[in-house]
């Protein structure tokens, strides 16, 4: 997922800087807190997607096709959904692949069309490829703002049936043809929030969705989404999760401790911060650089990895601070990567304004430009994944205990007032995704894809608190967990695929042949 909006410190000091090279108009001072407003806002938008950083020098076209505001009531109201079209190796009575665009603009997932997983597919059964953008994303916004009233119908359902209506009655420029579903096979695509879509849409509408690849989907909504850093701490190098819980541990109990609370946080250059979780939230926003991971370098980010290399290997000796306490070299070196942020706040400026999460007025400017709020909305009323500690202290933490649901999720209060028309619930209805299968969820021609190493395999059918997740891999129920693998490694692919490493071969080799057996039986 659900992109990304997951924001690490060596980003976010490549952002400041090309923010403040924006205009020579602005205020220095006001252009760095509004940096920061937006940093801040990253690290609490986690969910979002890893984003293909590999260009695509390919065009493809774009086309709209209108739907209703609401396909439940008729509000008078219409607007543009935008999809694209790869037609390169469609050949009549081949198929039609639509990926989910999720919660992000459709642009960035062009390369998906180019080299990835729609071209793979479509390469291999004389296939027509699309990519569809999501309602309220990208160009695909049917509201003026992004006030509580007009983001209400950015919800599961809206969106379920914003792609039966396209499935049903698109018709593509240039093809001679009726493409519509049922009458041609379709399936649907989606990795993460997209890939939960995906799982949905079959369970949904199988009548019209011939068949479905949900990869790394996010099919158990949560409240407590603690899994996420539990699988990273198990995942990352031995040292590196030692250290970090280390200075976790370290730091929490020194921010309980009122003679050492403001001190420390003047140690990491946040002196008079109100709450400790805003400090402590630096460190979450470092280890969910690990969903950043990709198995291709174009993509892949080293920032986890630099981020071990910083906080260095364990040691027994205490390095004394110069606000008078002792700390582990776990704490100092984190307290030094966090520093290289916090120095960034302008001496006019307490630490509250650049770095804390206690005015309501940060969270609601609603223009269009707030493209955060879309997922944000999701997340505050169907989909939670709230971050949290483990659930008991028998299960080491990398998480502080400050970071729980109650901090996590306050920015859904704030960020949303009531409306007129509609409120955001005082929790996500999460029982709206679960019910309709979660963990369990499965179908004929439904393929269940995830990452062992994935943080958000947690809330996949493979997670490790599932109940089904050793069910059986069948060409009809495809079940397949790809080894080393982080979020949606499938998705993406080269130019030449010889050149994809053997377990990103495996994949690929695999779907194909599935979804061909699959297509010979299409009557």
């Amino acid at each position: 997922m659900a992109s990304s909006f997951t924001m690490n410190l060596g980003n976010l000091l490549l952002l400041a800087a090309s923010f403040v090279c924006v205009s020579a108009q602005i205020n220095p001072t006001v252009q760095i807190l509004n940096d920061l407003r937006l940093a801040r806002l990253d690290r609490l938008n986690r969910i979002t997607p890893t984003i293909s950083k590999r260009q695509t020098t390919t065009t493809f076209p774009s086309f709209n096709f209108t739907q209703p505001l609401d396909h439940f009531t008729d509000t008078g109201f219409t607007w543009n959904q935008r999809y694209f079209v790869n037609s390169r190796h469609y050949k009549p009575g081949g198929p039609v692949f639509v990926l989910d665009g999720g919660e992000t603009s459709v642009t960035d997932r062009l390369p998906y069309l180019d080299t990835g997983i729609v071209d793979i597919l479509a390469s291999a059964t004389n296939g027509l490829g699309v990519i569809l953008e999501h309602r309220y994303y990208g160009v695909s916004v049917p509201v003026q703002n992004f006030t509580t009233d007009s983001l209400r119908w950015l919800n599961n359902e809206q969106a379920v049936a914003d792609s039966a209506n396209f499935m049903q009655n698109v018709q593509f420029d240039g093809i001679d043809a009726d493409l519509t579903a049922p009458k041609t096979p379709w399936i649907y695509y989606g990795g993460s929030y997209a890939g939960a879509r995906s799982a949905h849409m079959k369970v949904l509408h199988p009548d019209i969705v011939y068949g479905a690849i949900a990869s790394s989907g996010v099919v158990e909504a949560a409240i407590s989404n603690w899994g996420y850093y539990d699988i990273i701490r198990r995942a990352a190098p031995a040292n590196c999760s030692a250290q970090f819980i280390t200075a976790v541990e370290e730091v929490d109990a020194l921010l309980s401790d009122p003679a050492t609370n403001n001190k420390v946080k003047s140690f990491f250059g946040m002196p008079g911060l109100t709450l400790d979780a805003d400090l402590m939230s630096f460190a979450s926003g470092l280890l969910a650089s690990w969903q950043s991971k990709n198995w291709d370098p174009a993509v892949n980010s080293d920032d986890f990895a630099n981020t071990c290399t910083a906080m260095g290997n364990p040691s027994t000796a205490q390095i004394q601070t110069f606000q008078g306490f002792t700390v582990s070299n776990a704490t100092w070196n984190l307290a030094t990567i966090i520093n290289q942020t916090s120095s960034m706040c302008p001496a006019t400026s307490t630490s509250d304004e650049c770095f804390g999460t206690i005015d309501d007025s940060e969270f609601q400017q609603t223009d269009l430009s707030q493209t955060w709020r879309a997922w944000q909305f999701q997340v505050c009323t169907q989909w939670g994944f709230f971050d949290s500690p483990p659930p008991n202290s028998t299960i080491p933490s990398m998480l502080s205990k400050f970071v729980d649901v109650a901090y996590s999720s306050k920015i859904c209060q704030q960020a949303y007032p009531p409306g007129q028309f509609f409120q955001v619930p005082a929790m996500p209805n999460i029982d709206d995704v679960n019910q309709i299968g979660g963990f369990n969820i499965a179908h004929d021609m439904l393929a269940i894809i995830d990452g062992e190493v994935d943080p958000w395999r947690f809330d996949c059918a493979h997670s490790f608190i599932s109940p089904s997740a050793s069910r059986p891999d069948t060409p009809l129920r495809p079940f397949k967990l790809i080894p080393d693998a982080v979020h949606h490694y499938d998705e993406n692919g080269l130019a030449d695929h010889s050149q994809e490493p053997p377990a990103i071969q495996a994949i690929h080799s695999q779907e194909v042949e599935f979804v061909q057996g699959w297509l010979a039986d299409f009557e």
